[in-house]
């Protein structure tokens, strides 16, 4: 397999350090709707870097005290909490796109940012670059990543605390490759959001990512099924056997 020939990404900056894996959790429903999996996130020790806040399509209309106490929840176990903002592949008005971010600190004091649907092409990137630097002046080091979904052009790893390099369904994940690029930088940088992931192949699904150099995963058996289910929406049937190979206590 393509993924396991060569040098692992990352290894240029990361050296032989240990790197420690957590989950980026990019969406669960709204906590009326999963408030056992909020509370099971919000446990004390669970391996997470940060879970999204979407509470309609972003920080919605007004505030949500479901929300509010989800988020804050989270913040009380050390979790870094985002808000979701949806970039459009750049065809969102920025207006729109930092209106949404400043309700996000207001109602539900975020720690940052996923930039969801964000473009990957250079001519975007100017853009993209005067969104972030705006982002980082309305809070205080607020971390932001960029939902690419795929490799982008490198300039925008420079913009980003993280960036989404694969988001997509286990079987495009098993064949996907690392682009050359991503040695540059170390696996803290680089998040994979995978989908349909069957319980006996996380082993692998977890070299991928190792190989890859994503020190940030989610992987769950949910799946899209064409569109018409959200396969974020639900933590893993196999989340406490996942929890138990990535281990506990890395919460930041």
């Amino acid at each position: 397999m393509s993924y396991l020939t060569g040098t692992p990404a990352g290894t240029a900056s990361a050296g032989t350090t240990d790197v420690r894996t957590g989950f980026g959790v990019p969406g669960i429903a709204h906590p009326l709707l999963a408030p056992t999996e909020w509370r099971e996130l919000a446990r004390p020790g669970r391996p997470l870097h940060w879970v999204v806040l979407d509470v309609a399509d972003g920080p919605g209309d007004r505030p949500d005290p479901r929300c509010l106490e989800a988020a804050g929840r989270l913040r009380n176990a050390g979790v870094r909490v985002l808000g979701h903002l949806d970039i459009r592949y750049g065809a969102r008005p920025f207006a729109e796109v930092i209106s949404d971010a400043q309700r996000h600190l207001d109602w539900y004091q975020v720690d940052g940012f996923l930039l969801d649907r964000c473009p990957a092409g250079r001519t975007a990137l100017p853009e993209l670059r005067r969104t972030v630097g705006t982002l980082r002046a309305l809070g205080d080091a607020p971390h932001i990543v960029l939902g690419h979904g795929a490799h982008p052009y490198p300039g925008y790893a420079e913009h980003a605390d993280q960036v989404v390099t694969f988001s997509g369904s286990w079987s495009d994940y098993r064949w996907s490759q690392v682009a050359e690029w991503t040695a540059e930088h170390p696996p803290e940088r680089f998040c994979h959001l995978v989908h349909g992931v069957p319980r006996g192949h996380l082993d692998e699904a977890l070299r991928i990512a190792r190989w890859q150099g994503a020190a940030t995963i989610w992987f769950t058996d949910g799946a899209d099924r064409g569109g018409l289910a959200d396969p974020w929406e639900t933590l893993p049937g196999y989340w406490d056997e996942l929890v138990s190979r990535i281990g506990t206590g890395v919460s930041e």
